[in-house]
Formats: C-alpha cells, sequence, structure tokens
C-alpha cells in the first residue's frame, strides 16, 4: 500500500483514500448540510463526527436556521461553530435579498480559510458558493450540475439521489473511506439544561409529541386526548412537545383530557432535548421531537400513518396503521389502543 492512500489512525478508526486524507491535511473543514429540519440535522449527526474525526478537529457546521443547529448542537464536540445559509424570502426584493445572502456567506467562508469543504446535499448553489468562496479542496455528491464546481472525488451515481439523506451521507463517508464511530445519532444535552428540566418536570415523564411539518403527519387532538387519559390513569405525567406553531393544538387537547397535561410548547432545543431525555418514552407524530428523544437515548413510539418508517435508528419504533401508509387516512387509522398496546409491551424496560 503506497504511503498516499496508507490508513491514519484517528480515535482508534482507519480511515484511507485520497478524500479522507485530503481532509486530514486541509486544516480547517466545513460542512455544509442545507436541509432546513431539525429531523435533518439530528439524522447528520454521525456524519458530521466522522468528518471531525477524518479532519483531527472540530469542523464549521454551515446550515440553516430553520434547522435550529445553533440550539441542539450547543454540546455537540464535533462541531466548533455554525455559519447560517441565507434564507429564501419571497416576495418583492426576495431574489436580491437571496443573492445578498450568498454574498455574505461566500466572504464568511473566505474569511474562515478552509482547506475543504463537504457538501451533503446535491445542491449546484451551495456547491457554487464554495467555489466561489475559494475553498481548495471541495467534496460532495456530485448529482447533476453540482459535479461542475466540485474538485474531489468520490462522487455518489445518479442512482442514489432517491436514497433517504442519512443513506446517502453514509454512502459517501463509505466511498469516501471516513468510518461512523456510531452509526446511531446521538445528541448530547447540555448539563445546564439538564439541570433546570430536571427541577422543573419531576415524575415518571411521558413526552407526547403534537408537532407536525406537514397536515398528513398530524394525529389530531380527539387521539392525542384519548391517548392520554389512560397513560395518566396509570400514573404518567404526560407533558404535550411541539413548536410555537402547536400552542392551539395543545389547549385543545388539553381541553378534552379529565386533568390537562402539562405542556412544553416552543421550548429552546437545550432544554427540549433535555426533556425528551429525562423522559420514559416519546409517543407521537413524526417529526423532529421524535428524533430529538431517539438521539437523546428515549424510545420513540412514532405514528407513521403518511409516510415510510424512518430506519436510522434502532430507538424510533413505527407504529403503522393496519393496512399501509396513505396521505388521504393513514393517521386517522392508527387507533390510541394500538398505540397503548406497544408501549405496554416494552414498559417492564422502562425507568422506575
Amino acid at each position: 500500500m503506497s504511503a498516499a492512500t496508507a490508513p491514519v489512525e484517528i480515535s482508534g478508526l482507519a480511515i484511507s483514500g485520497p478524500a479522507a486524507l485530503a481532509l486530514r491535511r486541509a486544516g480547517r473543514v466545513a460542512v455544509v448540510q442545507p436541509l432546513p429540519g431539525i429531523g435533518d440535522m439530528i439524522w447528520h449527526l454521525p456524519h458530521l463526527r466522522a468528518l471531525a474525526g477524518a479532519a483531527g478537529q472540530p469542523v464549521t457546521l454551515i446550515a440553516k436556521r430553520r434547522s435550529q443547529a445553533g440550539g441542539l448542537l450547543e454540546a455537540e464536540p464535533s462541531v466548533a461553530r455554525i455559519l447560517w445559509l441565507p434564507d429564501s424570502p419571497r416576495g418583492a426584493g426576495g431574489l436580491w435579498a437571496r443573492l445578498s445572502g450568498v454574498r455574505r456567506l461566500s466572504a464568511e467562508i473566505r474569511a474562515g480559510g478552509f482547506g475543504a469543504a463537504v457538501l451533503l446535499h446535491h445542491s449546484p448553489t451551495w456547491a457554487a458558493v464554495l467555489a466561489l468562496a475559494g475553498v481548495p479542496c471541495r467534496m460532495g455528491y456530485g448529482y447533476g450540475a453540482s459535479r461542475r464546481f466540485l474538485n474531489t472525488k468520490p462522487f455518489l451515481p445518479e442512482a442514489a439521489w432517491h436514497r433517504h439523506p442519512y443513506e446517502q451521507a453514509s454512502d459517501w463517508l463509505t466511498a469516501a473511506g471516513i468510518p461512523m464511530a456510531d452509526a446511531e445519532p446521538v445528541l448530547p444535552v447540555p448539563h445546564a439544561a439538564a439541570e433546570a428540566v430536571r427541577a422543573r418536570v419531576a415524575g415518571r415523564v411521558a413526552a407526547i409529541g403534537i408537532g407536525s411539518s406537514e397536515p398528513y403527519k398530524q394525529w389530531g387532538a380527539a387521539r392525542f386526548a384519548a391517548l392520554i387519559g389512560p397513560l395518566q390513569a396509570q400514573g404518567w405525567r404526560c407533558v404535550l412537545v411541539g413548536g410555537p406553531a402547536e400552542a392551539g393544538l395543545a389547549a385543545e387537547i388539553a381541553g378534552l383530557c379529565p386533568i390537562p397535561p402539562d405542556a412544553a410548547i416552543g421550548w429552546p432545543m437545550g432544554e427540549l432535548a433535555a426533556l425528551l431525555q429525562q423522559a420514559a418514552f416519546y409517543a407521537g407524530n413524526d417529526t423532529g421531537a421524535a428524533n430529538i428523544a431517539a438521539a437523546a437515548g428515549t424510545s420513540a413510539y412514532t405514528l407513521f400513518g403518511a409516510t415510510e418508517p424512518l430506519r436510522h435508528s434502532a430507538r424510533i419504533i413505527a407504529v403503522v396503521p393496519p393496512g399501509g401508509m396513505a396521505k388521504a387516512d393513514g393517521m386517522a387509522r392508527i387507533t390510541p389502543e394500538q398505540v397503548l398496546t406497544r408501549i405496554a409491551a416494552d414498559s417492564a424496560s422502562f425507568p422506575a
């Protein structure tokens, strides 16, 4: 084996291949993960850690503000800092605002002195920004037009385009010779947030995820209330989890319950992660909170009525409707009794 491809030991794992070794020699490394969801960011935690391991130091993450990466990754050792991708403003002046944001980001990347950047996406726009910023070593999936702005292999085959984002990132790491120490996303929770939540929320906590990014992923107030009542009768302290947009839904659910549940609506990301870590289990919609719960080490009974279940984490336990998933009525065919039965099957493993 030549010196150019000889493995290098990093944290007990061997990297090999030109791309992996280029990262190690690059100095500062930026990683662009432009998908906007909270779940999207959680899915990429193993990949961020693997890239930081290959670089031999924490990376700079470039992400969308909507991903909540600032709050989520407060205690994440693989990320040194975060630069923000520009939003996509609509209406009059939207294009000009976006172009201004792109120029601002390009200047920030250039000032960062990065020797290499990895784009965990197919976007030609962000690949072009890396080239415009003068990053010497530019890597990424290389689908379509993005390839003309990337200059370091490997590239993924076009057939990988339709794979889940977690799988695409994993495929690229494999092709680049960069191992993942743990394929399961793991989210460290800030100590201060954990202490604050323990002081505010005591007892046997069951986190009930009512948030939803799409209407067809929403289970609905009546079904959540029908789930919460029996859980409360079993001694669980149910806490509704969602963003500010779910405030009205939380109030509706509370009005349908014999005992109004607690609510963690619009909590800061660090405290939300701490609550989900403290909970014995999560039950609710397929949303960012389910991914946070699983990454924080909590079993997440997630309702997949409309879309295929996520398979990147062993702690996401799919609850699917009889007859299969469907956007029209899949969530409605999942009954509270079905969810209660699935939770009860694992009750012996819950913390006392």
